[in-house]
Order: C-alpha cells, then structure tokens, then sequence
C-alpha cells in the first residue's frame, strides 16, 4: 500500500485553474479502485491518498498524471509501505499468505 503526499509547491496560486482537473483524477482513482481515502494535510499543506490495488511504477505514472503535478502546483512524494499488522476491519489490506 502507498501514501501519497502532495504539498504545496512554486504554483500554488494556480490551485483554482487546476482544480476540476485534479478532482476528476481524484474520482478516477476511486473508480478504479486504487484510491482508498483523500484528504488534505493539515493546515492547509496540500494533500494526501491512501492507495493500494497497484505498482509503485503504475502508482508513479498516474501521479505523474495528476494535472497538479503536472503544473506543479504540488510536489509529489510515494511512501510504500509493507503491511505488517492491522485492524481486523483493514485485513483487505494485508499480503494474502
């Protein structure tokens, strides 16, 4: 699984440009069943994803897709994360043995 951050960066200003197309990248990432929660980091620092159901090369590419990372109006960083231990409610997460 992975968590996306993406902080605010050199264009910010052009948040309200970009928006509708970030937000449709958003939906698709829920559609395609890749993104599990997005939010914002607090206070008002940018953003984050949970992601899972994918690669960290395939991950890569559709970040490298988000129309705010395109017109850097964020910096994107990927933390990949091994599940070790979890909530019984979050063992569609964990590796199948």
């Amino acid at each position: 699984m992975f968590i996306v951050l993406l902080r605010f960066a050199e264009n910010k200003a052009a948040v309200a440009e970009h928006m509708p197309g970030h937000q449709d990248w958003i939906k698709q990432g829920l559609h395609d069943q890749v993104f599990l929660l997005v939010g914002g980091i607090q206070p008002g620092l940018g953003g984050a994803v949970l992601a899972h159901n994918t690669t960290l090369p395939a991950l890569r590419q559709r970040v490298a897709g988000d129309p705010f990372v395109e017109h850097r109006v964020v910096d994107a960083e990927i933390l990949e994360i091994a599940p070790g231990m979890a909530d019984e409610r979050l063992n569609f997460l964990m590796p199948s043995s």
